[in-house]
């Protein structure tokens, strides 16, 4: 029976949830990247645009962030390598 893409199996639901997990938190990391440089541009110009903001959310925001998205994107390689491995070997059969 061919599934319909209204009847996604349980590990595509997954998949697709952790995918666009990892696109909303590239976003936030893109936006903490935009923030900093406009930060560090402001400072260079003697205006305050949250630097000292953006250096206290590091450690909790920033960083953890920036953690996801690379385990994230390690995974997501895992995933594939070992799937396409797994697919060759069902060919051959």
């Amino acid at each position: 029976m061919a599934e319909t893409s209204n009847q996604m199996s349980i590990p595509q639901r997954l998949s697709n949830l952790i995918s666009w997990m990892l696109v909303a938190d590239l976003g936030v990391v893109l936006l903490s990247l935009g923030w900093f440089l406009v930060a560090v541009l402001g400072r260079s110009m003697n205006l305050d645009l949250g630097l000292d903001l953006w250096y206290s959310l590091w450690n909790p925001l920033i960083l953890p962030a920036l953690s996801v998205l690379m385990a994230g994107a390690i995974a997501s390689g895992i995933v594939s390598w070992i799937s396409q491995r797994l697919n060759a070997k069902a060919d051959r059969s």
